[in-house]
């Protein structure tokens, strides 16, 4: 009885007492070590990436060469600023948390940053964005036109840009053939080696073919394009336009 006894008490515990290895009072131990390495790994992971994605960082680069008269030039900044605060494009921006930066262009020396990297999370950073480039004064006005110079000033740029963005534009306008300074065409490769895309809108009344040059010269990447503005007058239409293709992918859809 004894015997049996001191049996029964080492064969109970040889029921609670599993060989190391196989106690299920590890287990959850076992889970816990796992579990607690894979959500380290997953919090480095996020933590490596970007802190501010955004879908688009924009330049907009435009032209104040010595072809562009100050109402002309009004023109540019109040249609541009117009366009911006269209619904579609607007609410285009906030979704894509897009990233905007203005240049004035003109020639060789002549590029200048007149409003830097600016967010626009929200409706009010579009509006802050928009009464900012009608306020910013024209930098340079009796200078060449230097649309290489313009784009090599540009893509530096985004070498600056606050957020790691999926697509890099350019959007460049102008009324005339590059005359000072690098060709345009001859950035192309460097352009697409930092998967920078070129848009241009081609203003025309000042020279012939101006749309037919920036087709070829001027512009970069798949999918690039040109805008047509029959005149500084039809401006605003123009920049809304290429805005929605570039920003709203809207193509089929265009007013």
């Amino acid at each position: 009885m004894g015997q049996h006894g001191k049996y029964g008490v080492l064969v109970s515990k040889a029921h609670h007492d599993p060989a190391p290895g196989t106690d299920r009072g590890l287990l959850p131990i076992r889970l816990r070590r796992t579990l607690t390495r894979q959500l380290t790994a997953f919090a480095l992971s996020i933590s490596a990436m970007p802190a501010f994605a955004c879908d688009v960082a924009l330049v907009l680069a435009l032209d104040v060469s010595g072809s562009v008269d100050p109402t002309e030039y009004r023109l540019q900044a109040e249609g541009l600023s117009a366009a911006l605060g269209d619904g579609v494009v607007s609410e285009a921006l906030v979704n894509a948390k897009a990233l905007v930066a203005v240049v004035q262009w003109s020639g060789e020396p002549h590029q200048a940053l007149v409003i830097d990297w600016t967010a626009t999370d929200t409706h009010e950073d579009v509006a802050t964005l928009r009464a900012r480039i009608e306020a910013v004064p024209r930098a340079y006005r009796n200078y060449s036109t230097g649309i290489g110079e313009a784009l090599r000033f540009s893509a530096d740029l985004f070498d600056t840009a606050p957020r790691q963005c999926d697509r890099k534009i350019i959007d460049v306008s102008g009324d005339g053939r590059n005359n000072e300074g690098i060709a345009p065409e001859t950035l192309r490769e460097r352009l697409l080696a930092a998967q920078i895309d070129v848009n241009g809108l081609a203003i025309e009344g000042s020279e012939d073919g101006i749309a037919t040059y920036y087709r070829q010269k001027v512009i970069v990447g798949p999918g690039a394009f040109v805008e047509v503005a029959s005149s500084f007058d039809d401006f605003p239409r123009a920049i809304r336009r290429k805005l929605l293709r570039e920003l709203a992918d809207r193509f089929a859809e265009l007013p």
